[in-house]
């Protein structure tokens, strides 16, 4: 009978071995949060540490409230509502003192990230309003030319005159 119990008792030694390093090895705080390993393998204290040696590239809505309360509000109330404004208007790194004004960022590919067909049942893209072909819907213009990003739902009356002349439309982007 020693016979079984010699390979149980080596594999109790390597368990063991393999616990008493993770003790030592492991930091008391690594995976430690308020529910559990929630949001990532790392040490909570490190975020203190990181936070000082690098600068937070994306503010979020909240930060861009302070100042465009009136754009966030149109953003929350239409089918947008779940686009951080820094998707569309790039990173808030240290607006607004550099740059004063945040570059739209126009490009077609943006629009179509979540606009084009995508043919997989399980995407549930064909319930977001688009277009079969992207080719042939006014080709190499802007989106924004033509649809407000701020205002997209055509089914609302007052919002179907948000889509207005090309020139008045590209103006209001351009100013800010």
């Amino acid at each position: 009978m020693s016979h079984v119990w010699k390979p149980v008792w080596v594999v109790l030694a390597i368990v063991g071995i393999i616990l008493g390093l993770r003790f030592i090895i492991v930091p008391p705080d690594f995976g430690i949060w308020d529910r559990g390993y929630m949001y990532g393998w790392h040490r909570h204290s490190a975020e203190l540490f990181w936070k000082d040696q690098f600068k937070v590239k994306y503010k979020g809505r909240d930060y861009c409230n302070n100042c465009h309360p009136d754009k966030v509000s149109s953003i929350l109330a239409s089918s947008h509502k779940n686009i951080q404004c820094e998707d569309c208007h790039g990173p808030a790194i240290d607006h607004p003192d550099n740059p004063p004004k945040l570059a739209i960022i126009k490009d077609r590919g943006l629009c179509l990230r979540c606009h084009a067909y995508l043919p997989y049942p399980t995407s549930l893209r064909s319930k977001i309003a688009g277009w079969p072909n992207p080719d042939e819907h006014n080709p190499g213009i802007a989106c924004v030319n033509c649809h407000n990003p701020h205002s997209p739902d055509f089914s609302k009356p007052d919002l179907n005159k948000e889509v207005l002349k090309v020139k008045d439309i590209t103006e209001r982007y351009d100013g800010n």
